[in-house]
């Protein structure tokens, strides 16, 4: 059976896990102090730091590098390409390193695997990162061609659900129509038409529900209208959407758990009670909107990430989009095998390894003005 080393880099841990096959033998999240990692004056210069922590993980597992057949890390902020396991090469590793769509410590998870794939000389992949884009052209345009519309969200989790939700309707990923709502810090909510996701919306910064740390979707004349109030700066205003919006900004805390708790625990009216209820009436909204895009034609709902726990949040989302379709709730995200896996179907010859430079999308439209 081959065995595969998975590096998931976040913003102050490094996750490691070791398979043999699909059976998970060992996983770790290094903890990393906020004081240390500050000390580095690029995210890409953690590298060598974050590398020796995985070294001492590998050491006290008494993991041989030698034996491994590939390494697999987390996709970071690449330019856009379709879904897929990709080679990390010469190009991908300049995209990530100079920072392309900017710094992200999930850059940081090609870095590491090309360098550890060097050394042993076994290859290296990302799998699904957050820049999959399977945009239908329809669903590109925003209202302005200035700001188009981008796709980012959670594709490494939604395509890795998609395929365990397709498997218990009996199909093909490839030949089901399905609304995948991953509820997490972020949110997305995406329309999976035979095994492409035509539409879904910027969980990053601009679009969809509001959620336990972003804004989603505001009222785009009152946020002009704040950006030129010369009461903020640009780093402020980017907070507010992506970091200090959402529950944070209403109720001061990301902890869904104890939103949840106080909601229950103050009643109906109360205001804890209103913003849980409301954030999941969003989600709701935008699971109508990816039905639409499906042009009514859903399979199957499948509400996945670490909100769906919580079991009066998925009460009260399913009253609202029940009858849309079956709803298959998936809690939690298994990154960690989503990663493994894609790089076991390209070991065994079920899938064969993109490159980056090859598949690279531009979803540059053009338009001419006419009077």
């Amino acid at each position: 059976m081959f065995v595969v080393l998975v590096v998931n880099p976040g913003s102050t841990s490094t996750k490691v896990a070791l398979f043999r096959g699909e059976r998970l033998l060992f996983s770790h999240s290094i903890h990393h102090d906020a004081d240390i990692l500050a000390q580095f004056e690029t995210i890409n210069a953690q590298t060598d730091f974050r590398i020796k922590a995985i070294f001492s993980v590998l050491t006290q597992e008494n993991v041989t590098l030698e034996k491994i057949d590939a390494f697999v890390g987390r996709g970071g902020l690449l330019k856009p390409i379709p879904s897929g396991t990709y080679n990390v090469d010469d190009d991908m590793l300049h995209d990530l390193t100079i920072g392309i769509l900017g710094e992200h410590a999930s850059n940081l998870g090609g870095i590491i695997v090309r360098n550890l794939s060097s050394k042993y000389h076994k290859p290296a992949f990302i799998v699904d990162p957050v820049v999959v884009d399977e945009l239908q052209d329809i669903a590109r345009l925003s209202g302005h061609p200035l700001l188009p519309r981008k796709s980012i969200f959670h594709a490494l989790n939604q395509k890795s659900v998609a395929r365990q939700a397709a498997d218990k309707l009996g199909k093909a990923y490839e030949d089901v129509n399905l609304v995948i709502a991953h509820l997490g810090g972020g949110i997305s909510v995406g329309a999976h038409k035979n095994g492409r996701v035509i539409d879904v919306n910027n969980a990053l910064d601009g679009e969809g529900p509001f959620s336990p740390e972003r804004a989603g979707t505001l009222p785009v004349g009152e946020l002009a209208k704040l950006c030129f109030s010369g009461e903020f700066s640009l780093r402020q205003i980017q907070k507010m959407i992506n970091g200090e919006g959402g529950l944070v900004a209403y109720l001061g805390t990301n902890d869904i758990k104890r939103v949840s708790e106080l909601a229950k625990r103050e009643g109906h009216a109360s205001v804890s009670s209103l913003v849980f209820r409301s954030m999941a009436y969003q989600v709701a909204k935008q699971i109508g909107a990816m039905a639409a895009a499906l042009e009514g034609n859903v399979d199957s709902i499948i509400l996945t990430g670490g909100i769906t726990f919580d079991e009066q949040f998925v009460m009260y989302l399913s009253n609202y989009v029940s009858f849309l379709g079956p709803i298959i709730v998936i809690p939690g995200e298994e990154e960690m095998g989503a990663l493994a896996f894609g790089a076991l179907r390209v070991l065994r010859g079920e899938e064969e390894a993109k490159d980056y430079k090859e598949h690279i999308i531009s979803n540059d439209l053009n338009f001419s003005r006419t009077s």
